[in-house]
């Protein structure tokens, strides 16, 4: 995650105040809360990209072992992304191990999957919980409520605004993100006989 200047300016002053607390003004609080909106913003669309990649997985995987490159190719954008590979990635993998490329992301998805289930295990064991989806920020030490000032209503978000004649919607993942294509094989040079 990439922050601007701006970004940085109001995240090093957070940062101070929160070490050392002190009244802030509400000009600061804005900026606290934009921040947070925007980092809010920015793991919700990592969230809905990761989820797209899952699902363009799923479907190479569905698609075998005719789309075996495009997945094998999706498989390794996933890992690189924390991916757990799943049993029925394992099973895939399995049946694509005569290629070199399928058999070592055959061994290395067996490496990931058991580390991630011994991980599990050890979590459960030590009794801790999974963790739950980051909570929204409610409060920020020193803002109005140390110095006394009552809490303002909150004005309701705008909604969003409609649409002019001919506006494009906002763009879908597949739009964005185009699948691979697999290159063209080079045209075989076969000359009639004659």
């Amino acid at each position: 995650m990439a922050f601007s200047a701006d970004e940085l300016r109001v995240l090093r002053r957070a940062l101070a105040i929160a070490l050392h607390p002190m009244p802030l003004s509400d000009e600061d609080v804005q900026d606290c809360l934009r921040l947070a909106g925007s980092v809010d913003e920015a793991v919700g669309e990592a969230g809905r990209l990761r989820a797209f990649l899952l699902a363009d997985l799923a479907r190479y995987r569905n698609a075998l072992p005719g789309s075996a490159a495009g997945y094998l190719e999706l498989l390794q954008d996933a890992l690189a992304a924390g991916y757990d590979p799943r049993p029925d990635d394992l099973a895939a993998l399995r049946a694509l191990r005569g290629g070199p490329l399928a058999a070592a992301l055959l061994e290395r998805c067996q490496v990931l999957a058991e580390r991630s289930v011994r991980a599990r295990l050890a979590g459960r064991s030590a009794g801790v919980a999974a963790p739950g989806p980051r909570s929204r920020l409610l409060a920020l030490p020193g803002g109005r409520a140390a110095a006394g000032e009552p809490d303002r209503p909150r004005t309701p978000a705008a909604p969003d605004k409609p649409r002019k004649p001919g506006e494009r919607p906002m763009p879908k993942p597949s739009e964005v993100f185009p699948p691979r294509r697999r290159p063209a094989p080079p045209p075989s040079e076969e000359r009639a006989a004659g």
